[in-house]
């Protein structure tokens, strides 16, 4: 038996019913003129029998915000993502940390904006975006370094007509004040620091690495006196002298994985979510650990291999830093110390 159909009425919402299903579905429909032609088109309301859900319906397709009436984009984040990382020449000159870093940043982009039409991006929204990563100044420089590269690869290999690059010299990233070494009351207050961020603080401490490369070694990596350690920047596997106080940290507790700060028994856990341990536990310490950062402890060994008398080339043998890096680091190192180093060694 055909049931009544229902009393619902708005316009351009008409009832049809569908025998095969025994119900009335509600259609919105669309009429136009083309070419002198009348045409019309029905977008299909799946309603449920919900009559709030309906009216939310009905009103999407008078706003023209109905899926069924958006015409897909052809020049979209996701369609340029997809050429990118299928481009075998590109990604043949690319290494795996540089990779894994776009990665993250590309599919942040595809979540928020994978459909939508790259070219309605704007540079005010594009900067918008990266305000909020204020505190993150590295983080946001990543970001818009990743826009930038999609941007010239879609309007050079793909030959899309984008026009101007939203995000051109939003990439330079330098922090407002070069990274604190941690002074002793933050190391001493290690112990209250989640595990991860333990980890990662002796590794960095010890190995002199970048806190990426730091925070992804592998238990492998350490043999004895000697560990081989990642220079990032030139992605180089080196071999150095292991200290004797990260080699007793890292023996003191048992392996859960693969990797010293792991995730489970064949994954890392990644960088962000030990910087976010890292600063939910800083905000614990009060105001004076504010500014204070994962990079500083890599600061911060530098200052205690020059305060243990260490030349800059034996600095740069352990942390693969630049000189100038090297040197203006050994600055922050204690006068006291380095002078009764040095006549230590006149003795």
């Amino acid at each position: 038996m055909k049931p009544p159909r229902p009393r619902i009425t708005k316009d351009k919402l008409k009832w049809r019913y569908r025998p095969e299903r025994g119900v009335w579905e509600p259609i919105f429909r669309i009429r136009w003129t083309e070419n002198g032609v009348r045409r019309e088109k029905n977008i299909s309301l799946d309603w449920q029998g919900d009559a709030e859900r309906l009216d939310k319906l009905y009103w999407e397709c008078r706003s023209g915000r109905s899926e069924a009436q958006l015409r897909p984009h052809k020049h979209t984040w996701r369609a340029c993502i997809e050429a990118w990382r299928s481009d075998h020449i590109v990604q043949q000159g690319l290494a795996a940390s540089t990779k894994a870093s776009y990665r993250r940043d590309m599919d942040r982009i595809m979540e928020k904006n994978g459909n939508k039409d790259m070219a309605a991006t704007t540079r005010p929204a594009l900067k918008a975006a990266l305000a909020k990563m204020a505190n993150q100044p590295r983080k946001a420089s990543k970001y818009a370094q990743t826009v930038s590269i999609l941007w010239n690869y879609a309007e050079t290999e793909l030959d899309w007509p984008l026009g101007p690059n939203p995000a051109k010299k939003l990439a330079a990233y330098k922090p407002v004040r070069e990274f604190e070494p941690w002074p002793a009351w933050l190391v001493d207050s290690l112990p209250t620091a989640p595990d991860s961020v333990q980890m990662a603080a002796h590794l960095i401490l010890g190995t002199g690495q970048r806190p990426n490369a730091a925070i992804r070694m592998k238990h492998s990596q350490f043999h004895g006196d000697t560990m081989t350690v990642l220079d990032e920047k030139g992605d180089e596997l080196f071999d150095t002298h292991c200290p004797p106080r990260l080699r007793q940290f890292i023996e003191a507790r048992p392996p859960s994985g693969e990797y010293l700060i792991a995730k489970n028994l064949r994954q890392p856990i990644g960088y962000s979510a030990v910087e976010k341990a890292f600063r939910a536990w800083r905000l614990t310490l009060g105001d004076n650990a504010k500014q204070f950062t994962l990079h500083g402890l890599r600061k911060l060994a530098i200052v205690e291999l020059a305060e243990a008398g260490c030349s800059d080339a034996e600095i740069q043998a352990v942390t693969n830093q630049s000189s100038e890096m090297v040197a203006y680091y050994r600055k922050r190192a204690n006068r006291v110390k380095l002078s009764k180093s040095a006549q230590d060694r006149r003795n």
